[in-house]
């Protein structure tokens, strides 16, 4: 094995806490108030729904922050929000300042030490890029579905990863809290590693089912992950 490709939503970064915190000081600057909490999970929720239309080709395609914009509008005006678009903008581009988990950095760091880390993100280049300079995330290179022009779980995201970096689909491992994401990087070939990440969708959210032993490697968070994997 010789890459480590990353999911990064929720299994890199606290997509929630941050995008939570982004609403508040948003509420903040317009004194607005509202359950930004649930403003957040929907925002997250209408992801995938989106990002399928596209893989349907229902619509032509649209990068993640597109996609993105077009559901946080639609909340702002079910919330009765109204703002201009500069203020749209920035608050969009708050995926783009996600804060890591505790443990990413160091956990990242280590690996690096032995393998090639890249993500393999659903998320556009600029905003890996961005995320990957403000949470001081230690990539050997930034992978992203839009290369492909096909979104993960699409066969050709995972495929693709690997022929960027000259190697073949089992010396990669897909590394994700998310066990769909593992299972289709299986489907085309790729190792697999679960990182539990218990607190992403929230305290009172139940955890993704997954059955004893069903990917490559199961690590408790990214520090864990270097130990089994000898980094």
């Amino acid at each position: 094995m010789k890459v480590l490709a990353f999911d990064v939503f929720g299994t890199v970064v606290d997509w929630r806490s941050s995008i939570i915190a982004e609403l508040k000081a948003f509420g903040q600057r317009h004194g607005l108030h509202r359950d930004w909490a649930a403003i957040a999970d929907a925002w997250r929720d209408g992801y995938a729904p989106a990002m399928d239309r596209v893989r349907r080709g229902d619509v032509p395609w649209m990068t993640i922050d597109d996609l993105h914009r077009g559901i946080l509008v639609d909340l702002l005006e079910g919330a009765d929000i109204a703002v201009g678009g500069d203020d749209i903008d920035h608050l969009n581009r708050a995926w783009h300042r996600l804060e890591a988990w505790p443990d990413s950095v160091a956990g990242l760091t280590r690996l690096k030490r032995r393998f090639v880390i890249t993500t393999l993100s659903n998320g556009n280049m600029s905003l890996l890029v961005n995320m990957a300079k403000h949470a001081d995330l230690p990539w050997d290179c930034v992978i992203s579905a839009e290369l492909f022009r096909h979104y993960k779980p699409d066969r050709e995201a995972y495929l693709g990863c690997a022929a960027l970096l000259d190697v073949r689909p089992d010396e990669v491992m897909l590394v994700a809290a998310h066990p769909s994401d593992l299972r289709a990087a299986r489907e085309a070939g790729l190792k697999t590693a679960y990182v539990t990440r218990p607190l992403e969708r929230g305290p009172r959210r139940p955890p993704h089912p997954v059955d004893e032993g069903e990917f490559d490697v199961m690590a408790t968070d990214f520090v864990d992950l270097a130990e089994r994997l000898g980094a």
